[in-house]
């Protein structure tokens, strides 16, 4: 029997009508995902700072007022890495759906979000400014962010090296209201909870935590593996968008200002002895660190 468009027109109009009119009381929601799929169906949020690698040896400017970044090799931080190995072995392991990866920074921070696609995220969100964004201002915009995208679980680094704060994570937590498990050497995912291993200075303490939560990851959690070729010719392909603070409504104002810049103090000249006693001698008499 075919149906002409008016009479789907009436009834899709009829549809919209009981939606907004009658309670919602006594009703069901159906979706196209049965129970056990739509416990599966999980986007991971994970992040990804621009920061001098690592193996580059840092410049302090002349005029003290930061660090030299002219012609400097720029990666994501290793700590961010992890996360996002993590999270991408989770959605191997059919656990998660999708996962984003978002960079608030300068423009050229697509660099290091390109990077994470090509090392299996799915898509790429960049927070756009040219302020100078320290952890709260970055926790609010992340804030602004799970809100929009609702993911099941948020996997950021326990800190970035450049700054070193340890504090992102934790904000984002608390300005969002979800738990949090820092330091987790290891994730381990049922239905409504993750299970966390967190490395503490006298061992390991293992907690749960609902979902959805924010995780921060240690460097034992697990190892990146490296982009392929082929994987970073699909990464060129994969969408990002482009939004600014303002955009989410955050104001991202500076609220500390660094006064100076200084590199650490140059180690005085070792020396060679000749003998044991002449050793003790040194450590005794100049040194004073044995009586």
């Amino acid at each position: 029997m075919a149906i002409d468009q008016k009479t789907i027109k009436r009834q899709n109009t009829r549809s919209q009508y009981f939606r907004q009119h009658l309670p919602s009381e006594g009703y069901q929601t159906l979706s196209p995902f049965s129970s056990d799929q739509q416990r599966n169906f999980m986007k991971v949020l994970v992040t990804a700072k621009r920061v001098v690698d690592y193996n580059v040896s840092i410049r302090v400017l002349s005029d003290n007022s930061g660090v030299d970044l002219n012609n400097v090799k720029m990666s994501v931080n290793p700590f961010d890495e992890i996360a996002i190995e993590e999270a991408v072995r989770l959605k191997e392991a059919g656990k998660a759906t999708e996962v984003i990866v978002v960079s608030v920074g300068a423009s050229n921070c697509q660099e290091q979000i390109r990077t994470c696609l090509a090392l299996g995220a799915d898509r790429g969100i960049l927070v756009e400014t040219t302020e100078d964004m320290q952890p709260l201002a970055i926790a609010k915009c992340l804030k602004a962010i799970v809100d929009k995208e609702q993911p099941g679980l948020i996997i950021t680094g326990k800190q970035a090296i450049d700054g070193d704060n340890s504090q992102t994570g934790q904000m984002l937590a608390a300005l969002a209201g979800l738990p949090q498990a820092t330091f987790a050497s290891n994730i381990e995912l049922t239905d409504d909870s993750a299970t966390v291993t967190r490395e503490i200075d006298g061992g390991l303490e293992t907690i749960t935590v609902k979902l959805p939560a924010v995780v921060t990851t240690d460097l034992r959690l697990n190892e990146p593996r490296y982009a392929s070729l082929p994987n970073i010719m699909k990464a060129k392909k994969k969408p990002i968008d482009v939004m600014t603070p303002a955009d989410l409504g955050v104001d991202v104002t500076p609220r500390v200002k660094t006064l100076k810049v200084t590199p650490p103090a140059a180690r005085k000249a070792g020396i060679i002895v000749e003998s044991v006693e002449q050793l003790v001698d040194k450590l005794k008499n100049e040194a004073k660190v044995i009586a």
